[in-house]
């Protein structure tokens, strides 16, 4: 395949290569600093946190899959993939998307079991439970995304082969397929109910009760402590799933297709490089531990 990256013109190139590379660079170190803030500081050694560490982790690794591969295209003005790269590449942006989405199910069910159920809240939430909860988050997306994988490599692709896009993914390739989709459309579209569709029904449900039970309390100081350890989960949650559902709702839509670099560009670079400053802006514990992290003192 020929990757025709996010710009044609020669001249734009460097320009690209330095704020991606930038961008990459602040990705990769903001989420590290969340890890080691998580690993210093006892305070936040919590599921919530735990749970927040493992994203950090998919952060890295999603945004990893993508822009170096695009900046190695970049410097060396080589456009062309291999049949096994392309594959390679939409196998693991698969995995590490959909353990993204039941992650972040998890997230919202630990925050339902905090604020809705604080009396049963450390045996519902166990070391125990919090390790099966990831374990099968990784089983599931391993299963979505072999599938996907396996699906796609028995298609034939026989005339087009130029990408209007800057990594290998299920919309375009399907775009270039001489023979029939239709199958690989109703799997994407069967498992995407699956992975995306269940957890924001669980989702919604969980901040349905959450809401109430916060209601529910009489101090205006009790409320707005509550709403914070969940405004920024639901931030995370809208920028991911908004991005999600536009990228693959839209199959078939070729004149989309600069679009769809655009939101590329927010679910493989953006999302995860804001992640990491929606989580320690608005939580002063994160905010002590970064700092005990950058200048090795521990705060009074």
């Amino acid at each position: 395949f020929i990757l025709l990256g996010l710009v044609e013109t020669a001249g734009l190139r460097p320009v690209v290569f330095v704020v991606f590379l930038f961008a990459y660079l602040a990705t990769v170190g903001g989420n590290l600093s969340i890890l080691a803030a998580i690993l210093v500081e006892p305070k936040l050694h919590t599921p919530m946190y735990f749970f927040l560490g493992n994203l950090s982790v998919l952060d890295i690794g999603c945004v990893t899959v993508t822009v170096p591969s695009m900046l190695a295209r970049l410097l060396s003005h080589k456009r062309t993939v291999p049949h096994g790269a392309c594959l390679a590449q939409l196998f693991f942006f698969h995995q590490l998307a959909g353990v993204d989405c039941f992650l972040l199910t998890a997230m919202a069910y630990d925050r339902f079991l905090a604020i809705c159920r604080p009396l049963t809240y450390s045996t519902r939430m166990s070391q125990t439970v919090q390790r099966i909860l990831v374990a099968v988050s990784w089983t599931l997306a391993f299963t979505n995304a072999l599938t996907h994988t396996v699906a796609i490599s028995t298609l034939n692709f026989c005339g087009p082969n130029v990408i209007n896009h800057f990594y290998c993914d299920l919309p375009q390739l399907f775009q270039l397929s001489c023979s029939s989709t239709q199958l690989n459309e109703l799997l994407l579209f069967g498992l995407g109910i699956l992975m995306a569709g269940a957890p924001v029904i669980l989702i919604v449900t969980s901040y349905i009760h959450v809401a109430a039970a916060v209601l529910r309390i009489r101090s205006a100081e009790g409320r707005k402590k509550a709403f914070s350890t969940c405004g920024s989960h639901l931030t995370v949650v809208g920028i991911f799933y908004g991005t999600g559902v536009f990228s693959y709702m839209r199959l078939g839509s070729v004149e989309a297709s600069d679009k769809d670099k655009g939101i590329g560009i927010l679910n493989t670079v953006i999302s995860p490089m804001l992640n990491p400053l929606i989580y320690s802006l608005r939580n002063p514990d994160v905010q002590g531990a970064l700092r005990q992290v950058l200048t090795g003192k521990r705060a009074l």
